[in-house]
């Protein structure tokens, strides 16, 4: 399981332009199975990820197609977790 950190850069402002790429991109990641959950980290510094069900190294493929990321509009980092317990409903997160 991982963690995507999607963190804001400097060419923050272009985000409008690659926005209906990034759109497109996280639903591909939703239909792929890859990704759980996507939001805004607060106050206004980017957004995140739950991404299962896939490499390291596909996921790090994924993620520098994102326009956002090719753009540098967020810079990213994974971090990836290991599950060892978990609430019933995220049971299958434990491999």
């Amino acid at each position: 399981m991982y963690v995507v950190l999607l963190t804001f850069s400097d060419n923050k402002g272009d985000a409008g332009k690659h926005m209906q790429g990034h759109k497109d991109w996280l639903q591909a990641g939703f239909d792929d199975g890859v990704f759980l959950m996507a939001g805004s980290l607060q106050p206004n510094r980017g957004g995140a990820i739950l991404a299962h069900n896939v490499t390291h190294a596909d996921l790090t493929t994924r993620v520098e197609s994102d326009p956002f990321v090719a753009a540098n509009v967020v810079g990213a980092e994974i971090l990836e977790i290991a599950p060892s317990r978990a609430d019933p409903r995220l049971n299958f997160l434990l491999g």
